[in-house]
């Protein structure tokens, strides 16, 4: 997949099928975009993800977490089959384009649009005043089609990034993957900690998300873990373990089951698949134990949901 960021001066050199949305969390409405552009590549055409960097929300002062961190969208769009995606750097300069300016720069002029996808809440341009009317309004004149994807429902609802974001919120995470089509997982490479689960016979692979990326609850949660091409159940700690440590730093320390080895400085996965209990401190690193040992035993019992 080839990746254009940071420079609106980019260039495609085959007309495209460009579906654009900011992406965050990459939910079933997005994916449905996607799998509108995927199909075009049949006719030739470059699958073609626009989104923005940063985030269009974040930039204009709003929420700040993301669902999905840079590099999990890029490897999402990748798994997908994305041929291209542009990473558009939004400020108050590019932020200030004119819609039809945006138009026919960018998706014409640069991207050769030949089809192009978005849903209902689409805004670009100037005070977000281009949306899917004004896209087919120029349709004639620049020579492509546009489609409207309607938004996808999930129990009884419209999926939408804030609907996800508010189900992770609140520790729901059956009702998030429900709109995400899998479990909501963090990603990123286990560092060292301070080895007391070694110490005590559960050893744990530790992380420390990215700070726009948004977590549930701190608590204990029943997971799944993807480490070196392989799938193992496991059950994840969201917080500062507060019985042995005064830090606030927000981490995910997760016991794997059958699993033997050393996972320091490897890339995992770790999807969470149901809440299992809020975070505590405990009196005696004892007491720690008898509960983990309590979770684990819970875990065992866990069916992964797929």
């Amino acid at each position: 997949m080839q990746i254009i960021e940071k420079t609106t001066m980019f260039q495609l050199n085959q007309k495209s099928a460009v579906a654009i949305g900011k992406f965050d969390g990459v939910h079933l409405g997005h994916q449905a975009l996607l799998r509108k552009i995927i199909v075009q590549k049949e006719r030739g055409l470059l699958a073609t993800a626009f989104t923005f960097d940063a985030s269009a929300s974040a930039f204009f002062g709003g929420e700040g977490k993301e669902l999905t961190t840079k590099k999990e969208k890029r490897r999402i769009f990748e798994q997908m089959g994305v041929d291209v995606l542009i990473e558009f750097p939004l400020n108050a300069v590019t932020a200030a384009t004119e819609p039809e300016e945006f138009v026919r720069r960018f998706l014409v002029s640069q991207m050769k649009a030949a089809y192009i996808c978005a849903g209902p809440d689409l805004s670009f341009g100037k005070k977000g005043a281009g949306d899917h009317a004004l896209l087919a309004h120029f349709s004639e004149e620049y020579d492509y089609c546009v489609e409207l994807i309607d938004k996808v429902m999930a129990e009884g609802s419209e999926v939408s990034s804030t609907r996800v974001r508010e189900a992770v919120r609140e520790g729901k995470m059956e009702s998030a993957a429900r709109m995400l089509g899998g479990p909501y997982s963090v990603s990123g490479c286990v560092e060292h900690g301070r080895k007391l689960g070694r110490r005590i016979g559960m050893p744990t692979a530790n992380l420390i998300p990215e700070e726009d990326k948004l977590l549930p609850p701190n608590g204990v949660y029943y997971s799944r873990v993807i480490a070196k091409g392989m799938c193992y159940k496991g059950i994840s700690n969201v917080g500062c373990k507060p019985t042995v440590s005064d830090s606030v730093a927000m981490g995910v320390e997760t016991y794997l089951y059958d699993f033997e080895g050393d996972l320091y400085g490897t890339d995992i996965i770790v999807q969470f698949l149901a809440f299992r209990r809020p975070e505590k401190k405990f009196d005696s690193v004892e007491g720690l134990k008898a509960q983990l040992v309590q979770d684990i035993a819970a875990g065992e019992k866990v069916e992964l949901i797929r």
